[in-house]
């Protein structure tokens, strides 16, 4: 279900007999989070069995759960922020710039006025007179995005014409993303490809999957399954740099282009082969890749030594498309931040 939706109906399975309502209407419903299932509640737009239920309430198996309508939320608008940004390139209709890790695109839906603070979005309604509105009062110049802790190069339309023509070259994917990435493992080629769908995790809000989902019954009898939905197409292309081992394990330097822009897509495409980017839990990169080797102080003994990374080791390093308005062709390109290579530095060490 998304915000768009009316009326759904939802009949429970017996295998669902004693789940929290909250916790497994969240996994039935696709692209909608627990949280959001409780506002739901709140606001009286689930009912269970013709009742208004408690977000806590113990399923018995064959109940009918009639969804009725999206979360209506306070309206929110972004407020310009004197946040520094670094500016690549500018003009009257675009401006490039080189996103630092840890700063949002823009605020997500539900995150309330607190989650508006601080984005990329803030800084530019600072930085510059107008944007384009083609994206909404919450995404203002907004043409495409980057993860939070992913860093580097991302265009921004000023003006709805020139965030128009973006957008479909965008949708044409005739523009260039290449990304650097370093990933847990040695790769066994020299370059591949990876061409999986992506959808939400049905169980872990926060992820993404490869894994087709199991979709929910809609009004159908008890106990019916409808076929499971294999999600959005994506194609990701990587090339080996460098193969490092170290005493800190084997890691692969990758170039990566990517014909899609979905969500996570680089960082669940890579951990899907068993290769998940550095510094990225989200996906099963460890905390800290730990380092162990024998010093002799009156005897052998064993000590460790962890090398960590506060962000995901990923970075938008080229990005090459036609000016929207006067059709030059544009490339612009971004070496690695200096966490990144303090990073690198660190593992190579033998």
């Amino acid at each position: 279900m998304n915000d768009r939706a009316s009326i759904q109906i939802v009949r429970v399975a017996s295998e669902a007999r004693g789940r929290r309502l909250d916790q497994w209407l969240a996994a039935k419903l696709p692209d909608v989070s627990r949280v959001r299932v409780q506002q739901l509640i709140r606001q009286r737009k689930i009912r269970v069995n013709g009742e208004t239920p408690k977000p806590s309430l113990r399923l018995r198996g064959g109940e009918q759960i009639v969804v009725s309508g999206p979360v209506e939320l306070p309206a929110i608008k972004a407020t310009a922020e004197d946040i520094p940004l670094d500016v690549v390139y500018e003009d009257a209709d675009i401006a490039v710039i080189n996103k630092p890790a840890g700063m949002s695109v823009h605020a997500g839906s539900g995150k309330g006025r607190a989650g508006s603070q601080g984005t990329l979005v803030n800084a530019l309604l600072h930085r510059f007179r107008s944007l384009s509105q083609t994206g909404g009062e919450m995404r203002p110049g907004i043409v495409h995005r980057l993860d939070k802790e992913t860093s580097g190069l991302l265009v921004v339309a000023k003006t709805d014409r020139a965030h128009r023509e973006l957008a479909r070259q965008f949708s044409e994917r005739k523009v260039k993303k290449i990304y650097i990435a370093l990933v847990h493992g040695w790769l066994k080629q020299p370059h591949g490809t990876v061409n999986a769908p992506i959808s939400r995790d049905p169980v872990r809000r926060a992820r993404m999957t490869t894994r087709p989902r199991q979709a929910s019954t809609s009004g159908g009898k008890p106990g019916t399954k409808a076929p499971g939905k294999a999600g959005r197409t994506a194609v990701t292309y990587w090339k080996l740099l460098q193969q490092i081992e170290g005493k800190h394990g084997k890691f692969s330097l990758l170039e990566i282009k990517i014909e899609t822009g979905r969500t996570h897509q680089i960082r669940v495409h890579m951990a899907s082969i068993g290769h998940p980017v550095a510094g990225d839990t989200l996906y099963g990169a460890p905390r800290e890749v730990a380092s162990y080797r024998s010093t002799k102080v009156a005897s052998y003994r064993s000590t460790m030594e962890s090398a960590s990374l506060e962000r995901n080791f990923l970075h938008s390093s080229a990005l090459q498309f036609e000016h929207p308005i006067n059709k030059t062709p544009l490339e612009f390109r971004q070496p690695l931040p200096e966490d990144l290579k303090a990073f690198f530095r660190r593992i190579e060490e033998s």
